[in-house]
């Protein structure tokens, strides 16, 4: 019973700190917290046929692209951590949307020295997150309208290895995972406007209070 009891204890404060990391602050709408839970989701399907195709060997690309070294990575990474790496990181990066309806984007976190506790100034969350949404949207427009176009991020025409890095069902599994990266960029922008007009009062507050009422009831 006390080793199941001293389990317990871990179990109970990561959940915890799991709720403590996703519940929006009162004055956040209803639409602004799905929509905060949905930004991480936009880039897991990448991230997971990234980790798939690559550090798993799935059958998801052809031989002759998986044949290919790992370009301009150091000799000491392979490339299948440096996909996991870069699959943890974008969803990381991806997670920080939350914080535009949660607590810790509007006090510091209190493992930050010098800054615990303290309001976060508006712009210090606004600007970081505006060129964040300029840049996503940019970048995935620019390599869905090249892919369509059979061209690279430069606009030259693909290689043959990219260009037949995948045929038939694979193709479709790749548009249907990066497919979602199209929608990061804007629903960050949004987000990042109902951050600022909430943080500097341009929205009564009290129209919020609908999406913690449904959540206590």
């Amino acid at each position: 019973m006390t080793t199941l009891t001293q389990a317990s204890v871990p179990v109970g404060r990561l959940r915890t700190a799991w709720r403590a990391a996703h519940a929006p602050v009162a004055g956040v709408p209803r639409w602004a917290a799905i929509t905060a839970y949905v930004v991480p989701l936009t880039a897991l399907p990448a991230s997971l046929w990234r980790i798939a195709a690559v550090t798993c060997h799935l059958p998801l690309i052809s031989d002759a692209a998986r044949s290919e070294d790992g370009g301009n990575l150091p000799t000491w990474l392979p490339v299948e951590v440096y996909v996991v790496l870069l699959s943890v990181f974008s969803e990381v990066v991806a997670f920080t949307a939350v914080g535009l309806i949660a607590r810790w984007g509007e006090v510091w976190p209190r493992w930050l020295p010098g800054l615990r506790g303290r309001r976060v100034p508006p712009l210090a969350a606004v600007v970081p997150a505006t060129l964040g949404a300029l840049a996503l949207t940019l970048l995935w427009t620019a390599v869905t309208v090249n892919a369509l176009t059979g061209r690279d991020l430069q606009g030259r025409p693909l290689s043959e290895m990219a260009a037949t890095m995948t045929s038939g069902w694979q193709t479709v599994v790749l548009v249907v995972s990066y497919l979602p990266l199209l929608l990061w960029g804007p629903l960050l922008g949004v987000l990042t406007v109902a951050y600022w007009r909430r943080r500097t009062g341009a929205v009564p507050a009290v129209r919020s209070a609908r999406f913690t009422r449904v959540r206590g009831s």
